[in-house]
């Protein structure tokens, strides 16, 4: 038995396993609530994941077929006054 060699193999396991460690508590501290929009691989992947367990959404339900435009829609601005005629 090697005793050097046995130890070697238990500090770089030590160091994966603090790795790990502080890895799943970073992501337990960043689990909160984002502001703002979610990214789109995000999206998908929580719509996907609504589709394999069978529920329906607001997502899953419409898909559009062309791109939504963004920006005012057309006759939705501010008409300007017109003068009264007497």
């Amino acid at each position: 038995m090697d005793v050097d060699k046995m130890l070697a193999e238990l500090r770089l396991e030590r160091e994966q396993i603090e790795e790990a460690i502080l890895t799943l508590e970073r992501l337990a501290r960043g689990r909160g609530r984002r502001r703002g929009r979610p990214p789109g691989w995000l999206k998908d992947a929580t719509s996907a994941a609504a589709v394999s367990l069978g529920e329906e959404g607001p997502e899953t339900l419409s898909i559009p077929s062309a791109p939504r435009r963004r920006g005012r829609p057309p006759g939705s601005k501010t008409k300007q006054a017109q003068p009264m005629e007497a």
